[in-house]
């Protein structure tokens, strides 16, 4: 029996659906923890004034399962920042964490790094940052905790030796706030953060999209980016190092987990 013109065009587009969906799937991957609630395997520290590798005052630990900052080592601060890397550069993924900031800011910390943290993406490997340098060349989705009253929004931009694109224009604000609410207290608050290469950034709190940006790319009048230019890096950013913020406040992460994008 012959199928109509309709029929025919109906089926056809199920097979397209169908197949779609089975690709987006297979893109999507599972969600994987990237630290064993043991130990700091798969992440290297780098602190200001300090060697790649070395977990000054163990600042870096991991206890319980969870993986803090913590600053009980520490007379005072001073300008001691820290990044934790994870081994694998990456392009498109989906990063979920879950954070909340602890106790009482390490003294001789900024006032503006009262409970506040990062997650850094697209970053410049941990191997070229100088002893001195205080953050990668990257993109920041910035952590924020609320200080008990006014607004103070968290999954923010910063662009450490960067510049991106919002709606066509390129922005070379190095502080961008996004549109979330603020968590005051030490409550838990989850942030994915989803990431396509140059063509978009998502951030995403507590399942609501808060900010959306695209073609990340090194500031020209940078000189941590300069460097990365003159060593061969390409301007615009396509990928690169993630790392956890460590910047006077304790705080830690429950839940680390990466879902692998299809490119």
């Amino acid at each position: 029996m012959r199928k109509s013109p309709q029929i025919a065009a109906v089926c056809l587009a199920f097979a397209l659906l169908t197949t779609v969906q089975a690709a987006d799937q297979a893109g999507q991957g599972e969600w994987i923890p990237l630290f064993n609630g043991k130990n700091l395997d798969g992440w290297t520290p780098k602190i200001t004034g300090y060697e790649l590798g070395d977990n000054h005052a163990d600042t870096f630990r991991v206890e319980d399962g969870v993986l803090k900052v913590c600053y009980d080592g520490y007379d005072q601060f001073a300008g001691k920042f820290g990044h934790l890397f994870y081994k694998e550069p990456l392009s498109s993924y989906v990063l979920r964490i879950e954070y909340r900031f602890v106790g009482q800011q390490c003294p001789g910390g900024p006032g503006w790094a009262f409970r506040n943290s990062g997650i850094m993406i697209h970053g410049q490997p941990a191997e070229t940052m100088e002893k001195d340098q205080n953050f990668p060349v990257s993109i920041e989705v910035q952590l924020l905790g609320g200080g008990g009253e006014g607004e103070r929004p968290t999954a923010n931009l910063c662009t450490p030796g960067t510049h991106i694109v919002i709606d066509g224009k390129l922005v070379t604000r190095h502080c961008n706030d996004s549109s979330s609410k603020t968590y005051h207290g030490d409550q838990w608050v989850t942030v994915e953060v989803e990431v396509r290469g140059n063509r978009l950034i998502r951030h995403v709190v507590e399942g609501e999209t808060v900010m959306e940006y695209s073609q990340p790319q090194l500031d020209e009048s940078d000189p941590q980016a300069k460097k990365l230019i003159a060593a061969g890096g390409e301007k615009m950013l396509q990928g690169g190092s993630i790392s956890l913020q460590a910047e006077s406040h304790p705080l830690e992460f429950r839940k680390v987990e990466l879902r692998k994008l299809a490119d």
